[in-house]
């Protein structure tokens, strides 16, 4: 079962990316950052539903089955998968040995500062990344910024979706 989940989890990250950027087209900055951008809720949520090594596999796995969407070069297609898994992984593994615990699922304020570390690590992993690569001119903050942006909104808006969705299951009378 844990396979089938990992596995449903991967092919959900390709699809999320597509949908997001047919939905969200006008908030596009460039082929790599969108000011509403839905995978960055589901990098969080494979971590936190299949723990980091499983959670971590899942988001690889996606970004693999990804790589077609994009005209990148094969290595700089694998760097981003890269980036992509390691943020949301550095964030949690930071607020774990920073707070001596792990992330309590139902407190919003963890929820919140893992949300918020994530997004900045991973706007800045990407960035720092291009440049090192020759795929960009220069360390250009409000690219970070924007990056930043795109996945705290879709992020938020993948939360609350998610909230919405198992409420409406609850008024059926489903229960999670």
């Amino acid at each position: 079962m844990h396979i089938l989940l990992i596995l449903a989890l991967a092919v959900l990250f390709p699809a999320t990316h597509i949908l997001s950027g047919w939905l969200f087209d006008f908030a596009s900055i460039n082929d790599h950052i969108s000011l509403i951008y839905m995978p960055a809720f589901l990098r969080l949520f494979n971590l936190l539903i299949l723990g980091p090594l499983f959670g971590t596999l899942s988001t690889i796995l996606g970004g693999l089955l990804l790589m077609q969407q994009f005209n990148d070069p094969v290595e700089l297609a694998l760097l981003n998968i890269v980036c992509s898994s390691a943020g949301p992984l550095i964030g949690l593994l930071g607020l774990r040995i920073y707070w001596n615990r792990h992330i309590n699922l139902t407190s919003l304020q963890d929820l919140a500062t893992l949300t918020l570390i994530y997004c900045v690590f991973n706007s800045l992993i990407h960035h720092v990344t291009w440049v090192l690569m020759g795929h960009a001119q220069a360390f250009e903050l409000d690219q970070v910024f924007w990056m930043f942006l795109g996945d705290l909104n879709g992020a938020l808006l993948g939360a609350y979706l998610m909230k919405a969705t198992l409420d409406f299951f609850e008024k059926k009378g489903l229960k999670f």
